[in-house]
């Protein structure tokens, strides 16, 4: 009997574990076609590891972009809301677009024919509670194999990174930390040579690299997000503020 135990519990352990269904967000095909959902929704999923799946306006969805609904962001003529069932998951979503980081992430959007979009303040927004459940192991080999380069990750490179950029210890020192990483491709110089797969737009063809390019997937990002959260922050003394 208690092989017979043995054998199923070890059948139950190397069944694959079933991945948390993302959420899908319906959004009009007016925010669709310019590109903007494309955009708002990977930087999200970036910063807090929730995948979102768009579907058409008129498919079923746990979430739904609308002018229906209290105002978050304005953009296309139209002022636009996010309505949505009582999933926790969707409502960090909704809690993320009224954040501070999530209203410069809709201010950040240009649309192809020049259009923006005004993110509009809450009151009083309660803070998203961050989780970073990537792979550590493996941020810790990304970290320095794409960042190595310039940046000193941990004793393993110290000699190798550049005087003129703050190491990982420094960097996790700063109470924006976490920002400053989720967003990195966005921060000078990153964008000239750093592609992140369904994020980032393709290099222009007049404006090739400066340096090798950095390749990266959003799996990627979330392992280094998860590696650099571990990591005892350099005692700076007293508070430091950086532009």
């Amino acid at each position: 009997m208690r092989h017979v135990l043995t054998v199923v519990l070890a059948i139950w352990l190397a069944l694959p574990v079933r991945a948390e269904e993302a959420l899908r967000l319906a959004v009009p095909e007016v925010l669709e076609s310019a590109g903007f959902a494309g955009y708002l929704v990977p930087r999200f999923a970036l910063k807090t590891g929730v995948r979102i799946t768009r579907v058409g306006e008129a498919e079923a969805a746990e979430m739904r972009l609308t002018t229906d609904a209290p105002v978050v962001f304005g953009g296309l003529g139209q002022s636009w809301g996010l309505v949505h069932q009582d999933d926790p998951r969707a409502q960090r979503f909704a809690e993320w677009l009224r954040s501070e980081i999530g209203r410069k992430t809709i201010e950040s959007f240009k649309a192809p024919d020049g259009s923006v979009f005004v993110a509009v303040k809450a009151r009083a927004v309660a803070p998203v509670a961050l989780e970073y459940d990537g792979d550590r192991i493996a941020g810790e080999r990304l970290s320095l194999a794409l960042c190595g380069r310039c940046h000193v990750v941990n004793e393993t490179n110290r000699m190798d990174g550049m005087g003129a950029t703050p190491s990982f210890a420094v960097l996790r020192a700063l109470g924006d930390w976490d920002d400053r990483f989720a967003t990195f491709h966005l921060r000078n110089p990153h964008p000239s040579f750093t592609q992140i797969a369904d994020v980032t737009d393709p290099f222009d063809p007049t404006l090739p690299p400066p340096i090798v390019p950095l390749e990266m997937t959003q799996a990627d990002l979330e392992a280094i997000l998860a590696y650099v959260s571990g990591i005892p922050p350099a005692d700076l003394g007293a508070p430091l503020h950086l532009q």
